[in-house]
């Protein structure tokens, strides 16, 4: 049996005192260790093991951390971690105080920039670059990106921008022809061609004319070919690329077969590789609320599409695929260009549904306000995962939502305190809606065993009362309204706490705003964004227009960003969980 290597590399300056030979040996290790952690931690699995021999060879050739390795979106860089100081507390990744699940500068200096939303890394590694140009240093600079990433817009303009410069900088592009589902799109079509030996020749070449000197595609899985294409790249000055082809999951039979669930399957039997089974639940994901009513509505209205980047399983938009493939459609990791084609489809009497999740949304800021708002479009947007979303970290927590779109014109803001109110919202929204409207909702699964009720209209800008009070008033949106619930049956004297759901943050209800405030001394809004510029921050501002004299405590995100752990953690760590909701309405009673 050969001696184990992994066990005494704490850092790459051990992987490069092996020999070439070595390497297949610690590429089996390091799988190894990832299949065990993963399978009984949860994370992201199928990226990174698809990368581990890329990741061998690059921090055997070049010398990190003085060389500079950009990984874009992060999910694959779990083999990086191992081999970078990290293999010692990698069972944390992911949990409360442990390690992130994606690279992050203030953990690592071989983390050399933030990443969590794809396509950043191009961008990143040119401007890296030419700051080391104008010092008059002399290192390398290398992103690693999928075949999915680099269809966005955002890679393109770097590559636009990094070919017509002399800059030292290698782009790895990782082709496995799957992102988290499989890529979609012209230029995956384009990909699939160059690997072809029949029609390489007769290709011209995009990268080629972009000016970067290309190279590939090369065995990602064979070390003698990446070893020997990437030292002659070292010695090539300015713009290269290399194709390198790889298979997700590789090493892990089941990963290999099955690459969407394999992405992240939750916990698995390390041994077997066989997804270990859910505790059966009679409640359903938001998003499967989001999936099955968009299907029922679809079949109703024949002017219904849907619209997602890059997240047909994510967000449940692939039951509708399924259903009416002509009418959905998956745009790739496109953001700003989905904003916008709903917008087209709008203007000529379609019924868009574009599924964003919210902190991706975030990309495409201009599109929402210039090509929809501005124009006042009937674009339905529905925002999966906001609020605190867990173990995926300050990349992912859609927190922000609330306070980016409350602040623009004609766009009507909702969030459903259960999966009755979504499937409503989502059913009032179809029926003639003469403005564009964001309906937000959480990761995770609802609480109601029942929900598929026959449709109701909501009234637009109306909240409503969910118990009446004499003493304090709690304003809650969104799911949180539980913990409120949750909290005021811990009271002992809870018929004194009055609990509104205003569900609209735009437009706001003013008229019953107005009400409390008779009746109110002491009131708490609370929400599950940001506090700045959110739900409460709208109250205070209608409360100061109309003098109220009483007391608003505001309770939310506060003005930090929020790490990784679980999300009634995390929820904890806000003061937004019952029992600190419960202890705060104490301090104020």
């Amino acid at each position: 049996m050969p001696q184990k290597l992994l066990k005494n590399i704490d850092l790459s300056s051990d992987v490069r005192k092996l020999t070439p030979e070595q390497l297949p040996q610690l590429a089996k290790e390091i799988r190894e260790f990832i299949i065990e952690v993963v399978a009984a931690k949860e994370g992201h699995l199928g990226a990174s093991l698809g990368v581990v021999e890329l990741t061998i060879a690059l921090h055997y050739l070049f010398d990190t951390p003085n060389d500079l390795l950009v990984w874009d979106v992060g999910h694959q860089a779990y083999g990086h971690k191992i081999l970078t100081g990290r293999k010692d507390v990698f069972h944390t990744n992911r949990q409360l105080g442990g390690i992130s699940g994606f690279p992050k500068r203030s953990e690592s200096e071989y983390d050399t920039f933030g990443v969590g939303h794809s396509s950043t890394a191009i961008s990143a590694v040119l401007g890296m670059a030419i700051a080391s140009k104008l010092q008059g240093i002399e290192k390398h600079h290398i992103a690693i990106i999928g075949d999915a990433s680099i269809a966005s817009g955002m890679a393109f303009e770097a590559l636009n921008h990094g070919g017509d410069t002399n800059a030292n900088i290698l782009v790895i592009l990782n082709d496995n022809a799957i992102g988290i589902d499989p890529s979609v799109g012209a230029l995956k079509e384009y990909l699939t061609k160059i690997k072809s030996p029949l029609l390489k020749v007769e290709q011209h070449n995009i990268f080629e004319a972009l000016n970067f000197d290309y190279s590939g595609p090369i065995d990602g899985h064979n070390f003698e070919e990446l070893l020997r294409e990437l030292e002659r790249l070292k010695k090539v000055s300015g713009p290269k690329f290399l194709h390198v082809i790889t298979t997700k999951g590789k090493g892990l039979r089941q990963a290999e077969q099955d690459q969407v669930t394999y992405h992240a399957p939750g916990k698995f039997d390390k041994i077997s590789g066989e997804v270990l089974p859910k505790e059966e639940s009679e409640y359903t994901k938001f998003q499967d609320v989001f999936g099955k009513t968009i299907v029922e509505l679809a079949q109703q209205n024949e002017k219904i599409v849907g619209i997602t980047p890059a997240m047909l399983t994510g967000s449940s938009l692939k039951l509708m695929m399924q259903e009416f493939p002509e009418r959905t459609f998956d745009v790739g990791i496109a953001e700003q260009h989905a904003v916008t084609l709903a917008a087209g489809m709008s203007t000529q009497g379609l019924i868009p549904f574009c599924n964003i999740y919210s902190t991706f949304l975030q990309r495409a800021y201009d599109q929402v306000i210039h090509d929809v708002a501005l124009q006042n479009l009937p674009v339905i947007f529905c925002l999966d995962r906001a609020g605190l979303v867990g173990e995926d970290g300050a990349t992912h927590h859609g927190v922000f939502d609330l306070a980016y779109l409350s602040c623009i014109p004609n766009l009507i803001v909702f969030a459903p305190r259960n999966e009755i109110e979504l499937r409503n919202s989502m059913f009032t929204a179809q029926k003639g809606l003469k403005q564009p409207i964001a309906i937000r909702y959480p990761r995770g699964k609802g609480k109601l065993r029942q929900w598929q009720f026959p449709f109701e209209s909501i009234p637009i800008g109306k909240g409503i009362c969910l118990q009446e009070g004499t003493q304090l008033a709690v304003l809650s949106v969104g799911t949180i309204a539980d913990n409120v619930s949750e909290a005021m049956n811990q009271l002992e004297n809870k018929e004194v706490i009055a609990h509104y759901d205003f569900r609209f943050i735009k437009p706001l209800d003013t008229q019953l705003l107005e009400t409390i405030f008779k009746k109110f001394d002491t009131i708490i809004t609370i929400e599950e964004g940001t506090i700045k510029g959110g739900f409460g921050s709208a109250v205070l501002a209608y409360a100061s227009e109309v003098n109220y004299k009483g007391h608003i405590k505001l309770l939310g995100i506060p003005d930090a960003f929020i790490h990784h752990g679980t999300i009634p953690q995390l929820q904890e760590l806000c003061k937004i969980d019952a029992t600190s909701i419960t202890k705060t309405i104490q301090g104020l009673l």
